[in-house]
This record gives structure tokens, C-alpha cells and sequence, in this order.
């Protein structure tokens, strides 16, 4: 499995945890796997995002301690 793969794996992990609606959860590699866009349902991003985004902040910093996602960005799409 590549680098890419495995990040974005570690991101749809972190996010079916939070969400309620586990079948919107879409991560898509963008800028050759560089950049991970996370998709979720209009109910579920609030929850993703955090309160002043706490929850996306602590995603990001561990998606980039990881050793597969330190090269990555994590992008919450609407």
C-alpha cells in the first residue's frame, strides 16, 4: 500500500469516530496524494471540525506525527 493510501486511511479512521453518519465519510487525494480532502455529511462536519477547531487541529497534528502522513495536509471540504 503506498505512503498516500495509508494517510488517507488514517484520516477516514479518525473521522468515522467522530461522525455519526459513517457512509458519508470520503477522504480524495489531491496534488498527487499530497493534499487529503475529507468529505462528510452538512450534520457530521461540525463534529469533525471541533469547537474554534479544536478536533481538525488535533487530526492535522496527528496525521502529521504519523509516519505516513508527515508529508500530507488535511483539508476539511464543504
Amino acid at each position: 500500500m503506498s505512503e498516500s493510501a495509508d494517510a488517507s486511511e488514517l484520516v477516514r479512521f479518525m473521522a468515522t469516530a467522530l461522525v455519526g453518519d459513517v457512509e458519508a465519510v470520503d477522504v480524495v487525494e489531491v496534488d498527487d496524494g499530497r493534499t487529503l480532502e475529507l468529505e462528510t455529511s452538512a450534520d457530521d462536519r461540525g463534529r469533525v471540525i471541533g469547537r474554534q477547531g479544536r478536533v481538525a487541529k488535533a487530526m492535522r497534528a496527528v496525521l502529521a506525527a504519523s509516519s505516513v502522513g508527515a508529508n500530507h495536509r488535511l483539508e476539511i471540504v464543504d
